[in-house]
């Protein structure tokens, strides 16, 4: 009878999960081996076992981060209506970052090198924003700029709102969900080409 498979998906993936929180609350020196496997009840053994060492486990984080985050920002349907796709995506960041805000802090803190593969990955995660973008001026809705850039101003909108939000920075009484879809309307209003 074969022994049971103790370093099972399900182990990895409460290795990751706490690997994150320690690195979003307490930074890269929380991060050791010993105290992640010793805070979801197993051995440095385990973590070897399904990462090989630290600087594996690292890379999966940064892995899985952009794994979830893409999956959020893919899942958003493409419509008839570039600019509310735009819209949608952007709704779904800030979904994606406050269902998992220590794993989306993974994808902004430089804990690891990037590989090009990594890199690859970060830009595959952009590439619906860029998409819907490209769409709303090749059909007239947004005004014949520069994609890249009117893409990069979203983001930034995007990250700087919630950043402000997970860090506990916004004002007392601001509505963080509210302000944050009249800004990127703003933004969206303002690439609208005049008809």
């Amino acid at each position: 009878m074969p022994r049971p498979k103790t370093h099972d998906e399900a182990l990895r993936r409460r290795l990751l999960q706490r690997a994150g929180e320690l690195l979003s609350t307490r930074g890269p020196d929380a991060v050791s081996l010993r105290r992640i496997a010793t805070d979801v009840n197993t051995s440095t053994t385990a973590v070897y076992s399904l990462f090989g060492g630290k600087p594996a486990l690292l890379e999966a984080l940064y892995d899985e981060a952009f794994s979830r985050f893409g999956a959020h920002l893919q899942a958003v349907p493409t419509t008839d209506d570039p600019a509310e796709d735009l819209l949608q995506i952007g709704l779904a960041y800030r979904r994606s970052a406050l269902e998992d805000p220590q794993f989306y802090s993974v994808l902004y803190s430089k804990v690891v090198e990037p590989t090009k593969e990594m890199s690859r990955a970060a830009g595959r995660t952009f590439a619906p924003v860029r998409n819907a973008v490209r769409r709303a001026i090749e059909t007239g809705v947004y005004r014949d700029e520069d994609p890249q850039q009117i893409a990069m101003s979203m983001w930034g909108i995007a990250h700087g709102l919630v950043s402000l939000e997970l860090n506990g920075n916004l004002p007392p009484g601001v509505d963080a969900a509210a302000t944050y879809e009249l800004a990127l309307r703003a933004h969206g209003r303002g690439w609208r080409a005049e008809h």
